[in-house]
């Protein structure tokens, strides 16, 4: 059976959607050619298969926002805050002409579809 939706649930292929399992997936700036992406489990089980899912790695994260992966800078598992912080370079540099989004505060949203491998 397939169930989609609802939290903590797995699909037939043993994966489940970010925002089903996260509690809070957010996006700010850096700095002005930075963007930093916090993502914050409600339980300690939840994030520990999180982080042994193979799922955040700077080639996935690359290929969730269609970016090089050498524009990742960073992914950091920090256990006691059941958290995963992810850190970008901006496409833009914040406030520039071309910037749409000076606050990089509705960045995240790529993020709740990325497919975790949740056995």
């Amino acid at each position: 059976m397939t169930i989609h939706g609802e939290k903590g649930k797995m699909n037939n292929a043993g994966t489940t959607k970010l925002r089903d399992i996260a509690g809070v997936i957010r996006s700010k700036n850096a700095g002005p050619n930075q963007i930093t992406f916090d993502i914050i489990f409600n339980h300690e089980e939840e994030f520990e298969k999180a982080c042994e899912s193979g799922s955040f790695t700077g080639e996935n994260v690359a290929k969730t926002y269609g970016i090089d992966e050498g524009k990742i800078l960073g992914i950091y598992f920090y256990s006691p805050a059941n958290s995963i912080k992810i850190t970008i370079l901006r496409e833009v540099s914040s406030g520039s002409m071309m910037d749409t989004d000076v606050y990089g505060a509705q960045q995240h949203a790529p993020l709740l579809d990325m497919e975790i491998n949740y056995e």
